[in-house]
């Protein structure tokens, strides 16, 4: 199938952006790699009569050092993001995600903004955002705003963004200290999105006692989800002491929304899920040691 007819604009700069997807309200949508849009597109499962290209606003590309910050402009591709030598030494997590998505057609379109905006409960970046708690930039005719990952993703493909908000950059923070990380997803087929999946981040002090961890579930629940309450109940503990199996069922048996669909029942994604996490925390926990 074809998408509608629409027209097509290409701004210049982020301002000229938002004040076009204003000035058309509900009718009009941001596109940068299209990777997600355009499948919805072709099979109009949605119609806009305005589409906002961004690959021309040169200022949302590229990855720059901030000090205790990785800054990533929304439109830098996977593929940019995977290759980069500042990503796979100061925030792994995100390079080690980055082969996971899609296919490598997928990686070198999609970009990082439009997977955070997308806001797929099955997709692997806004798992890995909530997991090192990054930060969305982004800009309005409001002005500029900065919203916590944490607050970012409110359910299946929402967000905390306006329909006139653009995303124009993701803060990661530099994690220094004795951390390991890990992500882990099962799929039916490479490329796919995850049918259960767990990322982990953990930090141990000099005694290898848990000082901090983040687990992160995806495709269980309408939105990446945080093990807040297993998080905590870790804090202190030895890190041998741990059993990993009955971790990936703590964090499973937190989750009250688990999806049913033709790829599984949601007892089915729990296991799995639970499998998941397991995994994840063990090659985590093997690195940090």
């Amino acid at each position: 199938m074809k998408p509608a007819a629409f027209e097509y604009h290409a701004p210049h700069t982020p301002a000229e952006a938002v004040d076009l997807v204003s000035r058309f309200g509900d009718d009009a949508k941001f596109i940068a790699g299209g990777q997600s849009l355009m499948p919805l597109l072709t099979l109009r499962l949605a119609t806009f009569g305005h589409l906002v290209d961004l690959r021309r606003l040169t200022e949302l590309h590229g990855i720059r050092t901030e000090g205790t910050t990785v800054r990533i402009g929304a439109t830098t591709t996977h593929s940019s993001i995977g290759r980069d030598a500042d990503i796979r030494r100061l925030v792994p997590l995100l390079a080690r995600a980055t082969p996971l998505i899609g296919h490598f057609q997928i990686r070198n379109r999609g970009t990082l903004g439009g997977s955070l905006a997308h806001a797929d409960a099955a997709a692997e970046y806004p798992a890995v955002a909530l997991t090192l708690d990054a930060t969305i930039g982004t800009l309005s005719p409001r002005g500029r705003r900065s919203i916590a990952a944490s607050e970012f993703f409110r359910g299946m493909w929402t967000t905390a963004m306006e329909p006139d908000e653009l995303v124009t950059d993701i803060a990661f923070p530099v994690l220094h200290g004795r951390w390991g990380f890990a992500i882990e997803e099962f799929t039916r087929r490479s490329g796919d999105f995850a049918i259960a999946g767990a990322a982990v981040a953990v930090q141990l002090d000099a005694d290898a006692r848990i000082e901090q961890c983040a687990i992160t579930v995806f495709g269980l629940s309408p939105a990446p989800a945080r093990a807040r309450a297993v998080e905590a109940e870790l804090v202190g503990r030895a890190a041998t002491e741990i059993d990993a199996t009955d971790l990936g069922g703590a964090v499973t048996d937190l989750l009250d929304s688990v999806p049913s669909d033709i790829h599984g029942t949601a007892e089915y994604r729990r296991r799995v899920g639970a499998v998941m996490v397991t995994r994840a925390w063990a090659r985590a926990l093997k690195e940090a040691l």
